[in-house]
Parts: C-alpha cells; sequence; structure tokens
C-alpha cells in the first residue's frame, strides 16, 4: 500500500500568479459591526448587461448563447430569438425592476457592462438620479479570461471612461462575466482608484488579497442568491421558489448571529432580462418586502459596504488566514 502525499501539480501547470485559499476566516469569522448594528446587510447587484453581449452585428463572429435556452446558435446566422431575449431586458426588464426599488426605496448597486449603458443612456440617467452605486462590469459582456492582457488593460480603460461619462461618477469597484482572467486583480492595482473587486464567489464576508504587490479588497458575488438559477441547474420551477431560496438564506444568516457568528453580508445578484419578466419580478417584489419587515436587517450599496469595511475592518477580531 502506498503512503498519502499531497497531490501537487506539474510546474508548468501550477497556478502561482493566483494562489488559492481554501481556509479563509475558518471556524471564527470576524465579529463584524455593521452600521446601525445590523444583524446582516443586503445589496441588490443588477447586472445591466444587455448589448454587451456576443452578437453576430457586433462582429463577434458568434452568438451569445445566454439566452432562455441552453445551446448556442451556429455563428454562421444570427440567433434573432437571443438578440430579442436581451432587448427585452434594456427596453421593458430594468425599468419594471427600478419601478420596484423606487417605490420600496431601496439602494441598489448596478453592475455595468459600458457598451450596455451607451446603447440606453437612459439607464444612466435613472441611476444618477436614484443615487445607486456603479460597479464596472466590463467593457462588454465578454469571456475576459478568453483575450489577451493588453486587450483586457484597454477595455478596463474605456470602460471606466464610458461609465464616469454616462452616470457622473467613476467606478470603484469591478467584476466581469464569471470568467475574469489572472491577470485582472493586477490590472485594477495597475489602473488605480479601484476600492474593491467582486470576482470571486468564495466568502460571505469581505476580505483582502494580494494583488500587484498591495492589498486589494474583495467583496465577494454569489451565484446562489441570483436568478441565474432560471436556467442553471437545479433551477427554480416558479419564482416563488427564488424568493424562497433568499427567505431562507436570509432567516438562516439571521439565525447564525443570534447563536453568537458575527453579522453577515448577503449578495442577490439580478438580471433585467430574467427577473424583469412580470412573473420573476413578483419574485424581487417580495423579497423586499420581506427584507423591509425584518428586525436586523437592511439593504446597502456595494459601495457602501466597500468604505465601511475598509474603514473599520481593524476593529474586528479574525480568524483563520485573512
Amino acid at each position: 500500500m502506498s503512503s498519502f502525499s499531497p497531490f501537487t501539480p506539474p510546474a508548468q501547470d501550477r497556478p502561482d500568479k493566483r494562489p488559492r485559499d481554501f481556509v479563509g476566516y475558518g471556524q471564527h469569522p470576524p465579529q463584524v459591526r455593521w452600521p446601525g448594528g445590523e444583524k446582516v446587510v443586503v445589496n441588490i447587484v443588477v447586472n445591466y448587461e444587455e448589448g454587451a453581449e456576443y452578437s453576430i452585428p457586433d462582429g463577434d463572429g458568434r452568438n451569445d448563447g445566454w439566452g432562455e435556452y441552453d445551446y448556442e446558435i451556429d455563428g454562421s446566422v444570427r440567433d434573432l430569438g437571443s438578440e430579442t431575449h436581451y432587448e427585452f431586458g434594456s427596453r421593458v426588464g430594468i425599468w419594471r425592476l427600478a419601478r420596484i426599488f423606487d417605490r420600496y426605496d431601496v439602494p441598489v448597486t448596478i453592475g455595468v457592462c459600458a457598451v450596455a449603458l451607451e446603447r440606453n443612456p437612459a439607464v444612466a440617467g435613472w441611476i444618477a438620479e436614484r443615487g445607486h452605486d456603479v460597479i464596472g462590469h466590463g467593457y462588454r459582456w465578454l469571456e475576459y479570461s478568453r483575450v489577451n492582457e493588453e486587450q483586457e488593460r484597454e477595455h478596463l480603460r474605456l470602460a471606466i471612461r464610458s461609465i464616469e461619462e454616462l452616470t457622473g461618477e467613476r467606478p470603484l469597484g469591478w467584476y466581469l462575466r464569471s470568467f475574469p482572467s489572472e491577470n485582472t486583480l493586477d490590472l485594477l492595482v495597475e489602473e488605480g482608484g479601484f476600492l474593491y473587486d467582486s470576482d470571486p464567489c468564495n466568502d460571505e464576508l469581505p476580505y483582502y488579497t494580494r494583488a500587484g504587490g498591495k492589498d486589494l479588497l474583495i467583496l465577494p458575488y454569489s451565484k446562489v442568491y441570483n436568478d441565474t438559477r432560471y436556467l442553471l441547474n437545479p433551477t427554480y420551477s416558479t419564482p416563488h421558489h427564488f424568493f424562497e431560496s433568499l427567505r431562507l438564506g436570509l432567516d438562516y444568516l439571521c439565525d447564525e448571529v443570534d447563536q453568537g457568528l458575527g453579522p453577515r453580508m448577503m449578495t442577490v445578484g439580478l438580471h433585467p432580462r430574467w427577473s424583469g419578466q412580470a412573473n420573476r419580478a413578483g419574485a424581487v417584489r417580495d423579497f423586499v418586502r420581506y427584507v423591509d419587515q425584518k428586525p436586523g436587517v437592511s439593504f446597502m450599496r456595494r459601495l457602501d459596504i466597500a468604505r465601511w469595511w475598509d474603514a473599520h475592518h481593524h476593529e474586528w477580531s479574525t480568524g483563520g488566514s485573512q
């Protein structure tokens, strides 16, 4: 019988540029103190991507496959079905979600693909008018892990300039389409001016990582509290299941805090082309109402969470390696 030895990948495959951390805060996450002494702060991120996706008209030579179906039409012809599905998000869905947030006075974060916003400037006007914060979501909604470093750098700068011109606010946070490259964090530090990144989904609390020789704040995102689950297995059979998933998650986080664990953060990801549909918007409305009625819970913009953490994290005892 051979003795156990830890797996060591071949040198050429070793991910030295972005080492992995399997420990995090461990058994003893920090005893966080949120504004107002809240148990949980909830941040809604609206992913505004419509018009920035892969398409034949934009010269990509391919269609995007993130419509209501899980396959991609061959790039030799246009996929008009998926194109119009994205258009629903910008023509109808974003405004239905906006009405919910306006009605209940919910501060939200808009994840902006710059080209999408350029194609519907009225959305930028709504963001500025209502005081929502923006997080850069790429110049376009591309898989930046597949582009070279120079192109990613160029798109980062194009996005910053475009978003600032349209909204009057320079993005201080960043995240990409599910697949950031190994260069992404270093490019953020190189560019400067960024307070945080939200590409990882590996925690429930902010933490710091090293990039470009400096500490960079990470506000983890969530693919679980996310309406992508209408399309990805296991799926939500009805919008009520989405609401129930969010409610159960929030209740459990609050229960953990009541049992002595430190206060938590909950991120909810929405997309206008999906949650902007009338039936699915009902789940968003119901969750907003639920949060409003739940003691010790409040909505908070992502930028405000980042600024609060950056100003106060040194006051909290932590465990683990972060």
